[in-house]
């Protein structure tokens, strides 16, 4: 296997920024959270993805959607890109799935404004009526590294800055 990436936790700072932010809570709270976040592992030597753990225990109702900063940034080698999906039980029993289908985490991302913290929005979208529980440790994501090309002709000169839609905000 050729090792293209490297796990980290975002700083501190930024994840308590980030966490409050997202959930509400206050700092002393997003501390206690931030000192729980586990780094993405493979599960088992042939695992393609890289589990990503729940820094607090939470539930989606059906039809309802979280937004979850994982205290997580990818160093990425230039050429590939982290996608994230459901864990695969979790969309099989519940439809749990992306907010915008496939996360796509570029090698970038990493030295955007937020450390290339890594968030997370999932929606259960079953219609049996299944509430999804999610304790805090327990992996909910998974995310697979994938090479990609460009183009003969490609020009791309632009620098990120930020996350969700920011290169396209020039």
């Amino acid at each position: 296997m050729q090792k293209v990436a490297k796990f980290h936790r975002v700083s501190e700072k930024q994840f308590i920024t980030d966490w409050c932010t997202a959930t509400g809570s206050n700092s002393t709270d997003a501390k206690a959270v931030y000192q729980k976040i586990r780094l993405p592992r493979r599960a088992t030597v042939g695992s393609a993805g890289y589990d990503f753990f729940a820094p607090e225990a939470f539930s989606l109702v059906p039809h309802e959607t979280i937004l979850i900063p994982t205290g997580i940034r990818a160093e990425i080698t230039d050429g590939w890109v982290l996608q994230l999906y459901p864990r695969s039980g979790l969309g099989f029993k519940y439809r749990l799935a992306m907010e915008n289908t496939v996360g796509i985490i570029d090698s970038d991302y990493f030295f955007a404004k937020n450390e290339g913290h890594i968030f997370i929005k999932m929606t259960n979208c079953n219609r049996q009526g299944k509430t999804l529980a999610v304790s805090a440790g327990e992996g909910f994501a998974q995310g697979i590294f994938l090479p990609f090309g460009i183009t003969e002709d490609d020009d791309a000169n632009g620098s990120r800055e930020g996350g969700f839609g920011s290169t396209t905000k020039k």
